[in-house]
């Protein structure tokens, strides 16, 4: 067998198993199967192959809205604060950013939710926060109150067009898109579901993001899509 018969194979190979992890993500673009927050092969959370009930249910759920099955956190958190914060943040958190954190602050398992308490799988490495949240981007404020401060630094809720980016676009105002209920939550800049598949810096372009975040952060878009730099 010559060498450069084997460096062909290698490379057809090569080239095959790249289009076979392109195949995947598109095929999982716009999706929560396949995404981060799909638990579904993962056994030690006991999902019994389901992708939804680590978190939803249609009945008996822990919180009503958005029949929430996972159980949630109970915890007080540290929130963000600067000399030259103006949007008012207190230790509080909102509803949507505590669905959250039930499993990224760390004080609830992963796989504790439908009301099943078994061996504890906790979220570990990049994906727990902790609740000392002093050093992530503030949370749980009404962000006209940033605006109506400081006009000149955060572009309007409702001036500004926002277009995602990547291979699936979703095009809205920072109001319809980003805020939830008015207020920047974790759900200001991550998509749970990943109905946004946008690229990252990392990911390269036409990429799926891996932190399923809204808008890029290719050239920094997600952050200047509200901080008018």
């Amino acid at each position: 067998m010559s060498k450069k018969w084997v460096h062909q194979r290698t490379l057809v190979s090569g080239l095959l198993g790249a289009a076979l992890v392109l195949v995947a993500q598109v095929a999982n673009a716009g999706s929560l199967a396949g995404s981060k927050h799909d638990f579904s092969g993962v056994a030690a959370y006991g999902t019994g192959g389901q992708v939804c009930i680590a978190c939803h249910a249609p009945h008996n759920n822990q919180v009503a809205v958005p029949l929430w099955n996972h159980a949630p956190t109970v915890a007080t958190y540290t929130n963000y604060t600067s000399p030259t914060l103006e949007a008012g943040v207190t230790s509080t958190v909102g509803p949507a950013s505590r669905l959250c954190l039930s499993c990224h602050d760390g004080t609830i398992a992963i796989n504790n939710f439908g009301g099943a308490v078994g061996a504890p799988a906790f979220a570990t490495g990049a994906a727990l926060l902790g609740t000392n949240l002093s050093n992530d981007h503030p949370i749980g404020f009404l962000y006209a109150t940033s605006f109506a401060t400081d006009g000149a630094l955060f572009a309007a809720t409702n001036a500004v067009t926002i277009g995602t980016g990547g291979t699936k676009t979703k095009v809205g105002t920072i109001a319809t898109n980003l805020l939830y209920g008015g207020n920047v939550e974790c759900t200001s800049c991550h998509d749970v579901h990943n109905t946004f598949t946008v690229p990252t810096a990392t990911s390269g372009t036409g990429g799926v993001s891996n932190k399923l975040v809204k808008v890029t952060m290719n050239g920094s878009s997600l952050c200047i899509a509200c901080h008018d730099k």
